[in-house]
């Protein structure tokens, strides 16, 4: 068995290192910030608790495996609940519908009521498409180390599969294909977001996230998604991880194209067979290995044509109970602006805070987030521009969070969300300080965008180059979101355990 050191106490980092543990390696991580968790968290400010990361949980089944292979059933450590109706989608034009949690049949019905039998049959050939394409990518890409294009040329079904996952095809063009219904589109094209790209280049696979969103359903956890860190963190004390808060990395040690350990920013110097790098692929092969080692030239030249993927403005907003009896919002609300291209034009070409968004916000239906009866937490979020103060958008420019802030309430109250009288507490959140609390470059939220056909062979590979040297996490492949980074630690426990 190995010793193996983990940068990063993440929802990776974590995963990756208790199925290592749960194998018989001796397992330490060193996360440079006071907890655990990375992204995934649940922030309590002044009586309010807050998911300040992901908000949903999908395909929980990753997590189900991952709890039930170190020894844990998932239903034993966190409290899974369904969210039902599991979104609400709002237009400027004023028409909303509103998805069934795990029902194809229900969200088709609605979509019908609300935009005619034309639009529900479009969205059944949609979904239909995007299960198939599910289908070909799952076991093949989505769940195997994507070693090389070459690795994918050996799967006996490649032809079919191809024509399903239609990689040159965008997504934008796929759905145009299905549908013309803007309102099917909107929600389509929303899926680009969560990888934290544009529509209008991301592949047509990307289509896969919106079958599994149906099939697989939206849960919560009691409490906040960030309880699922928390169980994370117990499970790898348990079996006998070491965790080290407060301790950055300065270093990856190594010695011909060979891991030899890690460097502290206090100078220790620990020894190891494996570093598992759960942090962004930009900082692993730009500060983490200073020295810019031949053999990782490639991985760097990869990331440098990538695109980085967009960032979050984000509002963590206590509201005192509503007395007038008026409408509650749904667990999951997006409210659409009329222009949805001007968003992605904004944030990849004028890098610039988007003057009209489509709005998310999560209101979660738990007594457990708020200390006073009838109160809520709500967590409002924008996609926005990297913060990038030569040539971009300085999100540290005075004035300029709090402006936008207004914006984004009064944007709300235009959107029959008027919440200005009940604000009890309000945190603003910009890119810049995601890029300070998560070492994330510019407040990226998945590193690199899925934007373009080859993007998702120049995301990070899980196998460094470099001879002992793992990268997982939301850089790297299969890619962000709590489902793929649960797979990625998957993909990352099994090639250690193969080398």
């Amino acid at each position: 068995m190995s010793k193996v050191l983990v940068i990063g106490a993440g929802v990776g980092g974590m995963t990756a290192a208790a199925r290592l543990a749960k194998s018989g390696h001796k397992v330490a991580i060193y996360e440079a910030s006071a907890r655990t968790g990375g992204k995934c968290r649940t922030e309590w400010i002044n009586g309010f608790a807050f998911d300040t990361g992901p908000s949903l949980l999908t395909l929980p089944a990753v997590y189900k495996d991952f709890f039930l292979k170190t020894g844990k059933r998932l239903e034993h450590v966190l409290n899974i609940i369904p969210v039902d109706p599991a979104f609400s989608y709002r237009f400027a034009d004023g028409k909303e519908v509103i998805f069934s949690n795990l029902s194809h049949h229900k969200t088709r019905d609605a979509i019908v009521a609300a935009f005619g039998e034309s639009a529900g049959n479009d969205w059944h050939k949609i979904m239909r498409r995007a299960e198939r394409m599910w289908s070909a990518s799952r076991v093949q890409f989505v769940e195997s180390e994507l070693k090389s294009v070459f690795h994918l040329l050996k799967s006996k079904s490649l032809i079919t599969d191809l024509i399903e996952i239609a990689p040159f095809t965008s997504l934008r063009k796929l759905t145009n294909r299905y549908t013309n219904s803007p309102y099917i589109q909107k929600i389509i094209e929303r899926y680009a977001t969560y990888t934290g790209s544009d529509p209008r280049r991301v592949p047509a696979v990307l289509l896969t996230i919106a079958f599994v969103e149906e099939a697989f359903g939206a849960w919560h956890l009691k409490g906040g998604i960030g309880k699922l860190s928390e169980a994370l963190e117990e499970r790898c004390r348990d079996l006998g991880v070491e965790i080290f808060l407060d301790t950055p990395v300065a270093e990856i040690l190594h010695q011909k194209n060979q891991v030899t350990g890690i460097l502290l920013k206090n100078g220790t110097q620990i020894t190891a067979d494996i570093v598992v790098a759960n942090a962004d692929s930009e900082i692993i092969y730009s500060k983490l290995l200073p020295n810019k080692p031949k053999v990782t030239q490639k991985a760097r030249r990869n990331l440098a044509k990538s695109i980085p993927s967009l960032s979050g403005f984000s509002l963590l907003i206590g509201l005192k109970a509503d007395t007038s009896g008026g409408p509650s919002l749904s667990h999951h609300s997006v409210l659409f602006p009329e222009n949805y291209d001007d968003e992605y034009d904004a944030i990849f070409k004028r890098k610039e805070p988007v003057p009209d968004p489509a709005i998310y916000i999560c209101a979660p239906k738990d007594e457990t987030m708020v200390e006073n009866p009838g109160d809520e937490s709500i967590f409002v979020l924008v996609n926005a521009p990297r913060h990038e103060p030569e040539g971009g958008c300085d999100w540290n420019k005075p004035g300029l969070k709090e402006s936008y802030a207004q914006l984004i309430i009064k944007k709300l109250a235009e959107r029959n969300v008027d919440i200005r009288e009940r604000i009890s507490v309000m945190e603003i959140r910009t890119p810049a300080d995601l890029e300070q609390s998560v070492n994330a470059p510019g407040g990226s939220i998945y590193g690199t965008s899925s934007n373009g056909a080859r993007s998702a062979f120049r995301r990070a590979k899980n196998r460094s180059p470099l001879k002992g040297l793992y990268c997982v996490g939301g850089s790297a492949h299969p890619g962000g979101g709590l489902p793929l980074v649960g797979i990625s630690a998957e993909i990352v426990a099994n090639a250690i355990g193969k080398a």
